[in-house]
């Protein structure tokens, strides 16, 4: 599907897009109690709705980048 936009240009619309969105979150870790980590996820929208989370990924204190499953949410 196209459409006309004023200043003589030709864009698609998509209708399936990937968008990656950064949160700070507090998360508990048995060995380091409780860390405010910037937690990014990546999903997947349909018509600018999102409908499935593709990956989550956090960063650490020393600047690794870990898997969110290797921690709990609860205490």
């Amino acid at each position: 599907m196209r459409f006309f936009v004023a200043n003589d240009k030709w864009y698609t619309m998509q209708l399936i897009s990937i968008k990656r969105e950064t949160k700070l979150e507090d998360r508990f870790t048995p060995k380091m109690g409780l860390l405010h980590a910037k937690v990014t996820y990546i999903k997947k929208q349909f018509l600018s709705i999102p409908f499935k989370t593709l990956h989550k990924y956090r960063e650490t204190y020393y600047g690794e980048v870990k898997d969110c499953d290797d921690c709990v949410l609860a205490k």
